[in-house]
């Protein structure tokens, strides 16, 4: 099984296409005779042939091979890779090399050490660049990873990253009028809720049954206050959700409940129908992620112009990984490796920004239309996980339900913590 963070991975890469998802076949790695002077290497990729990223890597794949002549055999697997991978690595069938969500690696290959660390394509030079692929692939991206029971977190090299945020329409004049510049503390962000209000606009709109994305509002205000969720699902004597700061960021998402900033019926709709509605200008701001101007760009006119902003008081903007493992039994993995190091290159993951619309983790390469705020987010210190990589069957016992009994108006926010505590409590206790 795949580890993963509160959201599913296909939800996520979905969006990012904005295209169905469609489950490919995959084939068995070729045979091979090992060592760096293999002149072919096979790739499972998560992509479908027909997708923009497949694009964008076909054409890097031919230069790759016109540049060096190692030839490239890849299979457009789809979503499916992930659940492919551990039994083909298992049978001695893995592919060279393959690309997923850094969850979705971990938990398929990295979690159980099958994964081959890539400290080596860091420290390699990007071609025609004069610099090692660490200079242009910030740290931070490598220090919010879990790491491997080697120890080590360079098991996926990235070539997107997503994160999220409260995205808006920069253009609407009533968010104009209300929101001149960024809040800075959370009784500005309320402040301009209010304008919003006064004007009959609500300010947030909500998938009222999506516990990830309605969550992201208490994870940006507990990562404000302080407050690792992480840190805070591992306490097994509950004592963490004693925090002040955590009752202060539940305290905050009452506020946005009771105070009617929500759209109406929210509790009652399930996606995409207030997504819709605030790509219709019916509400302010939608909590979501940097996927969400692909999914909603058939939907906006073209006076629409996206921005986003963070829950004030963030100190760190989330982000998730999208990029290239090997597996540790990989026949081939000197080439793989070289086509990484290849794919590192400006020019060439350029077009995941500039046809995949999609932000790189190579920050000299803009962001495409709609995501400078998003990818300026991005450009700070550090980067964490969302809900710093809560794992494991916890958001189903602990806090999916009572957090949207929160989130509906059903529980105060003291109610929250305190019902919260005693479930982990009590969950803990089932895990031995």
């Amino acid at each position: 099984m795949r580890r993963s963070t509160l959201p599913t991975v296909t939800r996520t890469v979905g969006a990012l296409t904005a295209t169905a998802l469609v489950f490919g076949l995959s084939a068995c790695g070729g045979d091979s005779d090992g060592g760096g002077d293999a002149k072919s290497f096979t790739y499972w990729s998560m992509w479908r042939a027909e997708e923009p990223q497949a694009q964008v890597l076909k054409a890097s794949i031919a230069e790759f091979t016109k540049s060096t002549g190692i030839k490239v055999e890849v299979d457009w697997v789809g979503r499916d890779v992930s659940k492919k991978i551990g039994p083909a690595i298992a049978a001695n069938q893995a592919p060279d090399l393959w690309d997923q969500a850094n969850d979705a690696i971990y938990g398929a290959v990295a979690s159980a050490g099958q994964a081959r660390d890539l400290s080596s394509v860091l420290s390699a030079q990007v071609p025609g660049e004069n610099v090692p692929v660490a200079q242009v692939i910030p740290a931070k991206y490598f220090d919010m990873l879990p790491k491997d029971p080697g120890g080590s977190n360079h098991y996926v090299i990235p070539y997107e990253v997503a994160t999220t945020g409260l995205y808006y329409n920069a253009a609407d004049p009533d968010i104009s009028a209300a929101m001149p510049s960024a809040p800075t503390d959370w009784a500005g962000l309320i402040k301009v809720c209010d304008t919003l209000k006064a004007r009959k606009k609500p300010c947030f709109a909500s998938e009222g049954e999506d516990y990830w994305t309605n969550g992201l509002y208490l994870d940006y205000l507990l990562n404000a206050g302080g407050v690792d969720v992480n840190k805070l699902a591992a306490d097994k004597s509950g004592a963490t959700w004693d925090d002040p700061a955590v009752l202060t960021a539940a305290q905050q998402v009452e506020q946005v409940v009771k105070g009617g900033y929500l759209i109406p019926g929210y509790d009652a709709t399930k996606y995409p129908a207030q997504q819709t509605n605030w790509a219709g200008g019916k509400a302010g701001f939608l909590m979501n992620g940097s996927w969400v101007t692909a999914e909603v760009a058939k939907q906006v006119p073209a006076t629409w112009k996206f921005g986003s902003i963070l829950p004030p008081g963030t100190k760190s903007a989330d982000a998730t990984l999208f990029g290239f493992s090997i597996p540790k039994k990989a026949k081939h993995a000197e080439p793989a490796e070289k086509f990484i190091a290849f794919f590192m290159q400006k020019e060439q993951m350029a077009g995941m920004a500039t046809t995949a619309l999609n932000i790189t983790p190579r920050e000299d390469i803009p962001a495409p239309a709609g995501l400078e705020a998003a990818q300026k987010a991005l450009s700070g210190a550090s980067v964490r996980l969302p809900f710093d990589g809560v794992a494991g069957e916890w958001p189903a016992k602990v806090f999916s339900q009572n957090y949207l009994d929160l989130w509906h108006g059903k529980t105060t926010a003291a109610q929250y913590v305190a019902k919260s505590r005693a479930d982990q409590v009590s969950y803990w206790k089932t895990q031995g």
